[in-house]
């Protein structure tokens, strides 16, 4: 089983997809109404959550699992290989509490305006990318968890109404943004994330 990614999406190791639940699925089409299912209902527990710190690894992964645990049997868990973009995977639960701390304390001290912190805290944690898949989808909403719990500031409207899982120019221009903080220019993020303002919760 192959499917098709758009630019910028992680491959999946053939021993991973043994990980999807569903034997029948035999198109990305088929995989994305299966995992925005699953998103939805993440979305719906989200929303019954009541307290907790945000800014923790059980949290991290109990998020994943939640997104996309009725797909991936591997949801939750960190990567074990390396892929086209993440830090090597012995590093990823060190680097992902360094970057917890970090986010915490940027809150704490007003380090950066909500806004650059929550650009600052997806791009790293996509930078860490600690599961086999769905970083991206799972990063934007820590995000935007972060600026709700720390900064009481609206979620990011990431897609802006627009397919951002799709090929098209808004993700084209999102990629290119994170490559950019790659390489220590935080500009094009920080542009794109203040261009949406914010969506209302």
């Amino acid at each position: 089983m192959k499917f098709e990614d758009p630019e910028g999406a992680t491959l999946l190791d053939p021993d991973e997809m043994y990980g999807l639940k569903f034997d029948h699925i035999r198109t990305r089409a088929e995989l994305d109404e299966l995992e925005h299912t699953n998103i939805t209902e993440g979305l719906r527990w989200l929303a019954r959550r009541c307290g907790g710190n945000s800014l923790n690894e059980g949290f991290i992964r109990t998020l994943h699992k939640r997104l996309f645990g009725k797909v991936w049997d591997w949801a939750g868990t960190y990567r074990l290989h390396e892929k086209n973009i993440g830090i090597v995977p012995h590093q990823i639960s060190m680097q992902l509490h360094m970057l917890l701390e970090n986010a915490h304390l940027w809150a704490q001290n007003s380090i950066f305006e909500p806004l650059e912190a929550g650009a600052r805290f997806h791009h790293r944690l996509v930078q860490i990318h600690p599961f086999p898949n769905g970083n991206g989808r799972h990063a934007r909403i820590a995000a935007d968890i972060y600026l709700a719990d720390y900064f009481e500031h609206p979620p990011i409207a990431w897609a802006s109404g627009l397919d951002l899982q799709g090929d098209n120019a808004r993700r084209e221009a999102y990629i290119a943004a994170l490559r950019a903080a790659d390489a220590g220019d935080f500009e094009p993020l920080l542009k794109f994330v203040a261009g949406n303002g914010g969506a209302k919760m």
